[in-house]
């Protein structure tokens, strides 16, 4: 029994050896997709506020002005 037991021990010692080399890359691996990750989320925020700024504000703005223009031409009470 003893004869299997370190057997069993030899085989568990080397199935639990830590491999450094895919922690490496793991971690190098993680560090790309998360600089990719903000890259994209940047560039999505920078196009989104950018299309609100030049294109949409002008269109509300002109529009609020429409209605103030057409309240002043109202008759007053």
């Amino acid at each position: 029994m003893s004869a299997t037991e370190r057997e069993d021990a030899g085989i568990l010692a080397v199935a639990s050896a830590p491999k450094p080399r895919r922690r490496r890359l793991r971690a190098a691996f993680v560090a790309v997709l998360t600089a990719q990750y903000t890259l994209v989320a940047l560039t999505v925020g920078l196009t989104v506020a950018c299309i609100l700024r030049y294109a949409v504000t002008p269109q509300i703005v002109a529009k609020f002005e429409a209605i103030e223009a057409a309240f002043q031409r109202l008759p007053a009470p």
